[in-house]
């Protein structure tokens, strides 16, 4: 059987097991209210029960909607809109706004709904859509392949991950394991069934090994809990008490870094086979070194990476300490902080040892004398 024809049964399979994923429940049961969800306009607003403190609103909107979507498409029906006071979760209506509303049924009829925020299903889409077109476009197959590989990730995570974690699951090795499909998947859809593919999982896996006994060593030493995580309290208090939020937490340490290190392995293990390609004859320690280099030009620009991504999604986070005017003590000691400066550090040494762990497996897969391409692609 050739190299194409395995890689595209494999991909095939990934499609066919994200297809059954969608259909699979593992969420405990008992927790849906059979709340029914439609997309919605708003016809008219009542705000009389709305009181303003500054910037702050609470109380309600009352809301006049028309059903665009559902069985109950055409129809009328008021919705309220609570507001808590929190900007973060508040939302206000106008007259012509697109809504998701939950509701249910009396007698046919669509009763007791709730407003669930600005319908932004369909601009999701839209982006998700481009998102693919512009894979397809610039990567051709390959990029098609990442484009399922991203998929069987979100379904794996939503449909089984999260699922496990919620029904008692132990997070840290559960964690490992969805890495390790997730990895596998994405690795041999897109570098091949070959020793690509098999390098840059190896080299993965092992950066990822790595970052998780360094997350669960630090986050001991740092005396953190997964309670530093937004809405970690929320869960427990939804009736989930004995969850283990310090292991949650260590998971999604290795799991948040894990794609970057994916990324930085793929590019050590595709440049090892063009050196391998490229000269045949090189001996093992000279294509070791050679991986060693490219590995060292690599890391110089991903060191940052989660640097970066980490404190931009905190920044207010890191304005509002800063503007309270604490010193730097107080906030490098802070909970949240510290737990952040874990996720930063931690994560960036999967990043900096999965180069040379990479460079490694590399040189020991290539080390055959004189391979052909057909060889190395087998």
């Amino acid at each position: 059987m050739s190299s194409a024809r395995r890689e595209w049964q494999f991909s095939l399979a990934i499609a066919a097991i994200s297809f059954i994923l969608a259909f699979i429940n593992l969420a405990p049961p008992g927790r849906d209210d059979g709340g029914r969800h439609a997309h919605a306009e708003v016809t008219a607003v009542d705000d009389q029960h709305v009181r303003s403190n500054q910037i702050v609103k609470t109380g309600f909107q009352v809301l006049r909607v028309e059903l665009l979507s559902g069985p109950q498409k055409g129809q009328t029906m008021t919705v309220t809109n609570q507001l808590t006071g929190k900007l973060e979760f508040d939302e206000l209506y106008a007259e012509g706004s697109p809504l998701l509303i939950e509701y249910g049924l009396e007698e046919g009829q669509p009763v007791h709904g709730m407003a669930r925020g600005h319908y932004r299903l369909h601009w999701q889409g839209l982006l998700i859509g481009l998102y693919v077109v512009l894979l397809v476009l610039v990567a051709g197959v390959t990029g098609l392949k990442a484009a399922l590989s991203f998929l069987f990730a979100a379904m794996v995570l939503w449909k089984l991950f999260f699922p496990l974690l919620l029904l008692g699951f132990a997070p840290v090795p559960t964690g490992l394991v969805i890495v390790a499909v997730l990895t596998a998947a994405v690795t041999f859809s897109v570098g091949g069934l070959n020793r690509r593919g098999l390098t840059t999982f190896i080299g993965s896996m092992l950066g990822v090994t790595l970052t998780c006994v360094l997350a669960v060593v630090f986050t001991e030493s740092f005396r953190l809990n997964g309670a530093v995580r937004p809405f970690a309290e929320s869960l427990l208090y939804s009736g989930y008490y004995d969850l283990r939020l310090t292991e949650i937490f260590i998971a999604s340490v290795f799991i948040a870094c894990s794609g970057a290190v994916m990324d930085l392995a793929m590019d050590v293990a595709a440049s090892m086979e063009e050196i391998k390609l490229g000269n045949p004859d090189i001996g093992f320690f000279a294509h070791l070194g050679a991986g060693f280099r490219v590995g060292r030009a690599v890391v110089g620009t991903m060191t940052t990476t989660l640097l970066l991504a980490y404190s931009s999604s905190h920044i207010f986070m890191f304005m509002l300490v800063m503007a309270k005017g604490l010193p730097a003590a107080n906030i490098l000691n802070a909970p949240f902080v510290s737990a952040e400066i874990l996720n930063i550090l931690v994560g960036s040494f999967g990043l900096v040892t999965v180069a040379p762990f990479t460079a490694v497996v590399a040189a020991l897969l290539y080390r055959s004398e004189k391979p052909t391409p057909a060889q190395l692609n087998a």
